[in-house]
């Protein structure tokens, strides 16, 4: 270890400045880089050129690096054959009902543990971070028997929105995200607004969520990309048709497609999520970090 200017490296700026050092230490970035990058791009270009493929080629062994006859027209066979624009729009809604329940009910359970500090709010929170612990999928059948009859109101949510919207809002990890981002808020502040005759409800929406832009564009983002993703809970309260998410869409009818028109289909129902974190990835960055810097 070698120490400069106060801070521990593994590489000194000395070994760093000398020709075989430079040199070891860019070659070793070099094939990082190009590793990491090929193995989260790689999956990405297989899938886009698989989708311009014949069905034979795509099917071959060794598979083949480029498309030999670019076949366009299975992007627009997907889109009709697997009627996208109904998938995209039942995705679309659910994930702004996700998003809208979220921001509202997290947002509130954050802003009162973190500002209002409740009685055993400390084990509140404990208490929801330890869901975390918790299997997805051992939660899968009590939330299914409770999506079937509704406790109290006995109501029967399949095939309703409200059947993927419910279950998302309890997010502990959200609601912790929302916390430690409030927690960093400087508590003059709220005692300013205090002192103005501010409600706890109008510090909220005049003060709080005006400086809480980046972590809500992350709240916002990760509810997108968990309706986007989610494959086998929309499959179990969505049966029917009308109301598939576009996952459950495009299973249902890869049966029966060829698989490069099912290839087709998936790169059209990840271009939304790309191009989502390709303009937020600021706000995503530093949403994240921001509340991590008080100190």
């Amino acid at each position: 270890m070698a120490q400069d200017s106060g801070t521990r490296t593994l590489i000194s700026q000395a070994q760093l400045d000398r020709g075989r050092g430079r040199i070891i230490y860019w070659t070793l970035l070099a094939v990082v880089v190009v590793g990491f990058t090929l193995v989260f791009i790689g999956p990405l270009y297989w899938m886009v050129t698989g989708a311009l493929k014949s069905g034979q080629e795509i099917a071959q062994t060794p598979p083949s690096l480029f498309p030999r006859d670019p076949q366009p027209q299975n992007y627009v066979d997907a889109w009709h054959n697997l009627d996208l624009a109904k998938l995209l729009f039942n995705t679309f809604y659910y994930a702004t009902g996700a998003v809208l329940f979220q921001l509202v009910l997290d947002t509130a359970a954050a802003y009162s543990l973190s500002k209002l500090r409740p009685i055993f709010g400390n084990a509140i929170l404990g208490l929801m971070l330890a869901t975390l612990m918790i299997p997805a999928m051992v939660l899968i059948v009590p939330q299914y028997v409770t999506v079937i009859d509704l406790p109290i109101l006995r109501l029967n949510l399949l095939d309703s929105p409200f059947a993927i919207w419910l279950p998302l809002v309890a997010n502990a990890f959200n609601i912790f995200l929302l916390k430690r981002f409030f927690d960093s808020i400087p508590e003059d502040l709220m005692a300013a607004a205090f002192v103005d005759g501010a409600t706890p409800l109008r510090t909220l929406w005049s003060i709080i969520l005006p400086m809480s832009r980046p972590i809500l564009g992350v709240v916002s983002i990760f509810a997108v990309t968990a309706v986007w993703k989610d494959f086998l809970w929309p499959k179990l309260v969505m049966p029917s048709p009308e109301t598939r998410t576009v996952s459950v869409g495009i299973y249902a009818f890869a049966g029966g497609t060829p698989m490069n028109v099912v290839i087709a289909a998936s790169v059209i129902a990840a271009i939304p999520t790309v191009v989502i974190f390709l303009i937020f990835q600021r706000n995503i960055m530093s949403g994240l970090t921001t509340g991590s810097l008080k100190g």
